[in-house]
């Protein structure tokens, strides 16, 4: 089968490797129908953190399962499913507290990434979401929509949950990715009556125009934050970091009301950080890797199925699994919001 195989920073390459197979008895084969890039995935490609070279990358998928494990009751072989990459069991402490991102029985990611024609899929009983009936009965706009709750729209949905967003709040959100976008949709899903985005780039501050926003800000720093201050006087009632480093985490903090909670989504680019601020303002910090397939399942796929929201709009180009590396070049370069990889 063809896979997307990490070679060095700056390049990825389409392989034939062997077609994974179950090696467990909880665990799915699934022929993937999307896929995507990530955000993330940015981090090894532009060598910002490390990966060994030869490994399959990709981590965002729908496809059809092909074969499930004896132990595997919850979705059959012809089902039509999101991949969440968190993987949860559904039975441990982590996952029946509502956070299946943090499950205590994670033991692998399973054998393939998912930027792959098939993919091994770990924890398949409980961790997999079933879509109702098959590929041919949707939109392209939903189709797409679908591979973002694998990830960018669940992790969106989980700055802006841990924030604790409600009706007639006040939201910040920093970083205009897909990550951010979605937490823009949430935000408005939760009922935010104004939602202030960070964005320097126009395609992205269009959309996220269409997804709620009321107000957008293109400075940074010291001039982002006095915008804010002028917009809101006393701050945000939230605050979603979908950045990551620490400078974001930092102005996110002066950007709250005192009382304020951040959720923070981005993944930290450095271990350390300054806890004072936060002290001194009565500020929360939450947040973490999301909860995808409890999402999912509790609101996420039915609001896609409804169409209350459109999230799929972040794919702003697609590709063949065969064009993996432009893929990864047009996020790289700011060219597309987010790539999209469609399998036959």
């Amino acid at each position: 089968m063809k896979a997307t195989v990490f070679i060095k920073p700056g390049q990825v390459e389409v392989q034939e490797v062997e077609k994974p197979t179950i090696q467990n008895s909880n665990d799915a084969i699934i022929k993937v129908v999307r896929a995507s890039v990530c955000g993330s995935d940015l981090w090894f490609f532009r060598g910002i953190s490390q990966r060994e070279p030869n490994t399959l990358v990709g981590h965002e998928a729908i496809g059809i399962v092909e074969e499930v494990g004896a132990d595997v009751k919850n979705v059959k072989v012809g089902d039509f499913v999101i991949a969440p990459f968190t993987h949860g069991c559904g039975h441990c402490a982590a996952c029946l507290a509502g956070f299946d991102g943090n499950c205590l029985n994670q033991t692998e990611m399973g054998s393939s990434g998912f930027q792959a024609e098939y993919i091994r899929f770990t924890n398949a009983n409980w961790a997999l979401v079933k879509i109702p009936g098959q590929p041919s009965d949707y939109t392209e706009d939903q189709l797409n929509s679908f591979v973002t709750l694998a990830d960018v729209m669940a992790t969106g949905y989980h700055a802006a949950r841990t924030a604790e967003v409600s009706k007639g709040d006040t939201v910040v959100v920093m970083g205009d990715g897909a990550v951010g976008l979605s937490g823009v949709i949430a935000s408005k899903l939760m009922g935010a009556e104004r939602i202030i985005i960070m964005s320097r780039h126009a395609d992205r501050q269009n959309l996220a125009k269409k997804f709620g926003a009321t107000d957008i800000i293109e400075e940074r720093g010291e001039e982002a934050v006095n915008k804010v201050m002028a917009l809101t006087k006393s701050g945000a009632d939230a605050v979603l970091e979908c950045v990551g480093t620490e400078e974001a985490v930092d102005t996110a903090i002066q950007l709250g009301r005192p009382g304020a909670i951040i959720g923070r989504v981005g993944v930290p680019q450095k271990s350390d950080m300054n806890t004072n601020n936060l002290f001194w303002k009565n500020i929360g910090l939450r947040g973490g890797i999301a909860s995808v397939t409890t999402y999912d399942k509790e609101l996420l796929l039915n609001a896609v199925l409804n169409d209350e929201i459109n999230p799929g709009k972040v794919f702003t180009k697609k590709y063949s699994i065969d064009q993996v590396q432009s893929a990864y070049e047009a996020m790289d370069k700011r060219e597309a919001i987010k790539s999209l990889l469609v399998f036959d």
